[in-house]
């Protein structure tokens, strides 16, 4: 494969730490969204937040590194429709791996609960202690999250239909290995 037709090592990088990050956290959330209050359930309310603040930064880098290295170009033979949909997905990954954590942030803080990076670092409360505003940042969040989900599942559904049934090389843009010997 042309190396100007897939993703910068960097941008690789950066997309796998996250996805990786995103795989890790949606079923931390998941599960322990039901546990009774313990030891246990703050301990994993813990990793929770450290694997979102990590994510928003790396959100950050993600974002820089964009802006100055442009993805590679979609196939000319892809339809227009789907040039769209491929553009408004990643627009809206791009805005809600950086929404999921900072509702995340802010329902902490709207709860009275400080984010503590790694156990080591505290980040300062955006909002005052609000329990009503709390609890509806939390729903904000965990539909924030349901939205991702359902946008990541549409991404690897189109890329793996890229893969396997179109056979083009979308994929091997960002698994480069995919492309050797084509």
């Amino acid at each position: 494969m042309n190396t100007l037709y897939r993703y910068t090592r960097t941008a690789i990088t950066l997309h796998w730490a996250v996805a990786a990050l995103i795989f890790a956290t949606f079923p931390l959330g998941v599960y322990m969204h039901d546990l009774t209050l313990s030891p246990y359930k703050l301990r994993l309310f813990s990793y929770h937040k450290w694997i979102g603040v990590t994510i928003f930064l790396l959100a950050v880098l993600r974002v820089s590194w964009r802006s100055t290295h442009r993805p590679p170009p979609l196939p000319a033979a892809m339809p227009n429709w789907e040039k769209l949909a491929a553009n408004t997905v990643h627009y809206l990954l791009y805005t809600l791996i950086f929404a999921v954590p900072l509702s995340g942030w802010l329902m902490s803080s709207a709860k009275g609960v400080q984010t503590v990076w790694f156990g080591v670092l505290p980040l300062p409360d955006l909002l005052a202690k609000n329990k009503e505003l709390g609890d509806l940042l939390k729903e904000v969040h965990e539909s924030l999250n349901f939205a991702m989900f359902g946008l990541v599942l549409a991404h690897i559904g189109a890329a793996l239909k890229h893969h396997f049934i179109e056979r083009d090389e979308i994929l091997a843009r960002m698994i480069p290995i995919l492309g050797r010997g084509a």
